[in-house]
């Protein structure tokens, strides 16, 4: 069964259609990179996934449940990574982990386990008791993943994660989706970076003016095959 799935999903504003009959269906343990222009319908799509909007038709469901109808449900499955991730600056890294946790429902974490978590996610031991204000966009991103791994989700949803990082913050951001996709974390991540698509993705889909227009493995593509097919479906 599909941890990630989209049926028929349509959002309008008034006469303007955001997208347009939505089909898309991902497994555990795969990773669905979502391009387009800005205006696609790539975060549309994410914010569907999160409940956040709610559809003019078709369902989109989370581990099988309609998120329409099982909101809560479907949160306890998920976690969520924006493009900018909100914590509490004047907290550090480790009380901002522990806060959220505890929200999502997981107080058995002790401050050990938190830590640890925190390092498997890649932030460095002593950063974890800095407050999160000095801390980088890559930083807070690890805080996020953290959250991630804490909470158990099974699905990702992610909203232009590598925007604004630098070369080694945003390889060291896909190294640690290659990890949790080999835990069998369903990701969906809208992006408009090709090469990390490549990368990290499983499956590359292409949105334009709210519809999917392409979907390929990325095992039969290469970096320059990708770049070919993307700037074609870019032309009007």
């Amino acid at each position: 069964m599909a941890m990630l799935e989209a049926v028929g999903l349509r959002k309008a504003y008034g006469d303007f259609v955001a997208l347009h009959g939505l089909d898309l269906a991902i497994e555990p343990g795969e990773v669905f990179c979502l391009l387009g222009a800005n205006g696609a319908g790539k975060t549309t799509t994410i914010q569907l996934f999160l409940g956040f909007i709610e559809p003019t038709a078709g369902a989109v469901r989370i581990n099988g449940l309609d998120v329409a109808t099982h909101g809560l449900e479907t949160k306890r499955h998920i976690a969520y990574i924006p493009e900018n991730v909100m914590l509490y600056p004047n907290l550090t890294g480790l009380e901002n982990l522990a806060f959220f946790t505890r929200l999502a429902g997981r107080d058995d974490l002790d401050d050990a386990a938190l830590r640890a978590t925190l390092i498997e996610a890649g932030l460095q031991p002593e950063a974890a008791d800095r407050p999160v204000g000095g801390y980088s966009k890559g930083m807070r991103q690890k805080v996020g993943v953290a959250m991630a791994i804490a909470k158990g989700a099974t699905a990702l949803l992610l909203d232009e994660p590598t925007s604004g990082l630098d070369p080694k913050g945003s390889n060291e951001f896909s190294n640690l989706l290659v990890r949790l996709r080999e835990r069998g974390v369903a990701i969906l991540m809208a992006t408009h970076d090709l090469f990390r698509s490549k990368e990290v993705g499983t499956r590359v889909g292409i949105m334009k003016h709210g519809r999917l227009v392409a979907c390929m493995a990325t095992d039969d593509l290469s970096h320059v095959d990708l770049e070919r097919i993307y700037l074609e479906h870019m032309h009007d």
